[in-house]
């Protein structure tokens, strides 16, 4: 059994840690807050001009095109993994790198892959394989997203990503992130970015919707659709921004529960040796005791 001193050391240093698990878990309960009134601000508008969006990507078939909207034969993909800056949030950032890795294996095995990694943890990870970013215009060290989270740095990088497609270095853009369900719960999205997939048109539906373009189709064509790619991309980043904080308060919860149970555990340790290092000492008195009457 551990000495007296080992187990109080033991104990005041997981008190302390306990402590500062305690404090992340409320700093990511206030963040949280404001991350997710951000996201539920933004997702149904992002929602509904995605519709919209797919709607108006299947009317001009034929009849007008955009860049954004040309499908071509997959050989280069670019894939999107959206991470924090910083760790101790479970499994949020691995269940992101898991889900690239399967997509660079399974789905993409024979295509020529490049990752363009929002984020540090992810960044991190894929600077030194083949995979990083080489010989494009795309931009670099976007962790510093995260320093300002607001739509206009972002719009700028959606630019670069959209005029990569469109001037055909990549074939497809592919989107992996988080999506925030609540505090507990973020599901992995795997999400076509680039080019825009139209609408499912039921089987039974025979007869597609008709619109008016008012002041023409593409005039709508070129102003819509690049606004509506820039808002898919920061709806993305603010989802997996509240799922960081979600995911960092519940793994912190977590941790400061598990320091509380070791402790008591320790204190139980602690006053059985301390009991019995008594008990010794009685009978070792009792003992001499008795060595002296007789």
């Amino acid at each position: 059994m551990a000495n007296l001193k080992e187990i109080r050391s033991r104990i005041t240093s997981i008190s302390s840690t306990r402590q500062i698990t305690s404090a992340m878990k409320m700093v990511s309960a206030a963040k949280l807050r404001r991350a997710q009134d951000a996201i539920t601000q933004m997702r149904p508008y992002a929602n509904k001009l995605k519709e919209l969006l797919s709607n108006l990507s299947e009317s001009t078939e034929g009849s007008a095109e955009s860049a954004y909207t040309e499908k071509r034969e997959v050989e280069r993909v670019l894939i999107i993994p959206i991470t924090s800056n910083r760790g101790l949030a479970g499994a949020f950032n691995s269940n992101i790198i898991k889900e690239t890795n399967r997509l660079i294996k399974e789905r993409f095995q024979e295509k020529d892959v490049t990752v363009l990694a929002i984020g540090k943890k992810a960044d991190d990870f894929y600077k030194k394989t083949s995979y990083n970013i080489k010989g494009t215009t795309l931009p670099g060290k976007l962790d510093k997203l995260f320093d300002d989270l607001t739509f206009e740095p972002v719009s700028e990088v959606a630019q670069k990503v959209m005029d990569s497609f469109a001037y055909k270095q990549f074939d497809e853009v592919v989107l992996v992130y988080n999506q925030f369900v609540n505090a507990a719960v973020q599901n992995v999205i795997t999400e076509q970015y680039l080019p825009i997939i139209p609408p499912k048109m039921e089987e039974e539906k025979e007869v597609k919707s008709d619109y008016i373009f008012e002041p023409s189709q593409e005039f709508i064509i070129s102003e819509l659709i690049p606004k509506s790619l820039k808002i898919q991309l920061y709806k993305a980043i603010l989802d997996s921004h509240a799922s960081e904080h979600g995911a960092r308060m519940t793994a912190m919860h977590k941790a400061t529960d598990n320091a509380t149970e070791l402790i008591g555990d320790l204190k139980l340790v602690y006053n059985k040796a301390r009991q019995a290092s008594i008990t010794n000492e009685i009978l070792e008195i009792v003992g001499g005791a008795e060595a002296l009457n007789n």
